[in-house]
């Protein structure tokens, strides 16, 4: 079993910066990836930021130039440094731990926290 448990979100004004952070114990071996997702109200859920166990990261496009996702050295924790947030980014940011069960991955989430940027 993993556990996922995130921290930092909060209200800013537009152009501020949050950091989030994740924390994940457990079961953790096998792991693909960690990263960030975001649910705005009336919305899906859709892709931030991710960084697979090889370092690679990958951003959507609006997180492209604004946000940074890294992780500490033993890789248990992983972190999302947001700057320059805008309104439209308020949702609630889900931590995610992706990992091989056998053949298969499976997903594994955090409870959320909220991110709210005022205009």
């Amino acid at each position: 079993q993993v556990q996922l448990v995130e921290s930092g979100g909060g209200l800013v004004q537009a152009g501020g910066s949050l950091r989030l952070s994740c924390a994940a114990s457990g079961f953790i071996a096998s792991m693909i990836s960690m990263g960030w997702y975001r649910q705005a109200p009336g919305k899906q859920r859709e892709l931030v930021a991710t960084l697979a166990s090889t370092d690679t990261t990958t951003y959507s496009d609006s997180a492209k130039g604004r946000f940074t996702i890294s992780t500490n050295n033993v890789k248990d924790t992983v972190y999302l440094r947001m700057n320059m947030l805008k309104p439209e980014d308020t949702a609630i940011y889900y931590c995610n731990l992706r990992k091989l069960q056998g053949v298969r991955p499976l997903d594994y989430w955090g409870q959320g926290t909220q991110v709210t940027v005022s205009s």
